[in-house]
């Protein structure tokens, strides 16, 4: 995803504009950086390493010194997805600060998730005193003993693009610019800086800490030649296919991918699909899944995806052409892909698309009646796709299914400005979204509790938006859910949880009903080890934190009580939750 251009990247962040020298703590000196690089909020679980970061709040207060929020997170996973949803929806890098080596273990599952969807996130956690005495903030509490580790930084290296610990108090500029630069380049993803006591408690003077970035991020172009060669491949072709995984980067691109699809009737694919390419009633929206399309198509133009198809189920044409598009299109962090690339466009997704645009709209004249050959029989597919999806999704009087779910609140969203997050939660396919950043599915790395987080996290960012976070039973419980309605109610983030409920873990089942269909696993009454039954009253865990709550077992019923719990964010402005028991 190409993040928005960052204001603060080029401006003072001093509260009277001036660049004067100042003495302070690190700990102060480093709180007062981050805002200058644009970070707003630090998401922070504090421990007994953080009284330089705490002294550091209340003397650059003291100073006037202009500083990030600081807010309280009562656990490092929430921390986590709420920078990671900030930064989906404003497309700005956030901190998170973490207790030493056993809040950094905490926060090791939500940097998996971050490195994953190339998210940046600037991380850091305190390291136990290296002295045991003689020095301002050497140990004090056997604690600084037990979390000693030879390595911590082990914890969240292979999820780190880079990490570092800082030795001496007068780096903090230039570390704190060099881990937003690392975290911001092509392909972005979480850094990691270890924070020493003793290094955080000295003061020296710092020259400006209000100056801009000093260390701007390196953002991923493609070479012309190389776009060009992409589009005339598409343009030269009778079966082109485009498959789509984590969006198109910008409102813009968006568009683009849209005129790129209808022009030329080119189906686009969102195969697993982690944020929105194109909108449900597009006259190309091809759906979920790339059969028949992959099988027939001589050239596929693949769109920032990890795994655009599975090898075991879905065959490409020996003669096909395979294009991929992305800031890291070969996903270098991987050991194991082999999807076939014939082309390889390194590139910022907005950039490559609008490019791409441009290249072959001179071209369409000369390929038109290929085109136009394609596209009633595209159409009519899509169409037909589309109809059996909301007809399979309608209501028959039997248990709800999750696809009613996501029917019934595409309904109740109609005319909001609404995003909504599924961890296992509503299906894409049933929805009706024509909006970019209007969907966003759980990272690929599987990290699940993240949706509830990663709402708060966006609803932090843009209040007047209606959040909408659906999820399983299961991923619900690993979100510290408790932990996460306390943060909802004291930031006042109206957001709106959907449960929905099958008492078990789903996608542990039928990843087993997938390997093996006609094993005893399949036919045990009860399939071991993935049951969450007895169901906790999730109705009294949202109510212990003031929310509106509410239960429902009747598809009739389902409409009725989303509204009511839409009316209830609009006009309270507090968050609520309702709790949908679903089909197995």
């Amino acid at each position: 995803m190409l993040p928005p251009a960052n204001p603060h990247e080029d401006s003072s962040s001093s509260r009277d504009g001036k660049t004067t020298d100042v003495t302070m703590t690190a700990g102060g000196a480093l709180l007062a950086r981050l805002k200058s690089v644009g970070v707003d909020y630090i998401f922070a679980n504090s421990g007994t390493d953080f009284p330089p970061i705490i002294e550091g709040l209340a003397e650059a207060s003291a100073k006037d010194i202009e500083l990030p929020k600081a807010i309280v997170i009562p656990h490092e996973s929430a921390a986590m997805g709420m920078a990671h949803g900030y930064y989906l929806a404003t497309g700005k890098a956030q901190a998170v600060m973490a207790h030493t080596n056993v809040g950094l273990a905490n926060c090791a599952m939500g940097a998996l998730n971050a490195a994953a969807e190339q998210v940046p996130v600037l991380l850091f956690s305190g390291r136990t005193p290296t002295t045991e005495e003689g020095r301002l903030g050497s140990r004090t509490v056997p604690i600084g003993w037990g979390q000693e580790m030879r390595d911590q930084h082990s914890l969240i290296r292979e999820a780190s693009k880079w990490d570092y610990e800082l030795r001496f108090p007068e780096q903090v500029p230039e570390i704190v610019d060099r881990a937003y630069a690392i975290a911001n380049s092509t392909p972005s993803g979480p850094v990691y800086v270890s924070l020493p006591r003793e290094t955080l408690c000295e003061s020296v003077s710092y020259a400006d800490l209000a100056a801009p970035l000093s260390v701007k991020p390196a953002r991923a172009t493609v070479y012309p030649d190389a776009l060009a060669q992409a589009a005339e491949l598409l343009a030269s072709a009778e079966r082109p296919l485009i498959i789509a995984q984590r969006g198109c980067g910008s409102a813009e691109a968006f568009e683009a991918l849209a005129e790129i699809a209808r022009d030329w009737a080119i189906p686009v694919v969102q195969y697993w699909a982690v944020q929105l390419a194109m909108a449900s009633d597009h006259p190309m929206s091809a759906g979920m899944n790339p059969s028949p399309y992959i099988e027939e198509a001589d050239v596929i133009l693949v769109i920032d995806c990890l795994a655009p198809w599975s090898p075991a189920v879905h065959k490409p044409r020996r003669d096909c052409k395979v294009i991929h598009l992305g800031g890291d299109p070969l996903y270098s962090r991987f050991p194991v892909r082999h999807f076939p690339s014939h082309l390889s466009l390194v590139t910022d997704v907005a950039a490559g698309l609008l490019g791409l645009r441009s290249l072959l709209a001179p071209l369409r004249t000369n390929a038109s009646p290929s085109i136009e050959a394609r596209r009633p029989l595209m159409e009519e597919r899509v169409r037909q796709t589309r109809a059996r999806t909301l007809e399979g999704a309608a209501s028959d009087g039997g248990p709800i299914t999750k696809d009613h779910v996501s029917l019934c609140l595409s309904e109740a969203i109609q005319g909001h400005d609404a995003v909504v997050l599924s961890e296992l939660g509503c299906p894409l396919a049933p929805l009706t979204l024509n909006q970019p950043n209007s969907w966003y599915q759980e990272p690929h790395s599987g990290g699940l509790g993240w949706s509830f987080p990663a709402a708060l996290g966006m609803s932090l960012a843009n209040r007047e938006r209606l959040v909408v976070a659906t999820m399983g039973d299961g991923s619900y419980l690993f979100s510290n859910a408790p932990a996460c309605h306390q943060i909802a109610e004291a930031l006042e983030l109206p957001i709106l949880i959907l449960i929905l409920n099958n008492s078990e873990w789903g996608a542990v089942r039928h990843s087993v009903l997938g390997i093996y269909p006609d094993g005893y696993a399949a036919k045990a009454n009860s399939m071991p080890l993935t049951s969450l039954s007895p169901t906790p009253d999730f109705v009294r865990i949202a109510e212990a934190s003031r929310a509106w709550a509410a239960s429902v077992t009747d598809a009739a019923d389902l409409p009725a009580v989303l509204q009511r719990a839409i009316d209830h964010i609009e006009t309270k402005r507090t968050h609520a939750l309702v709790e949908i028991r679903v089909k197995p």
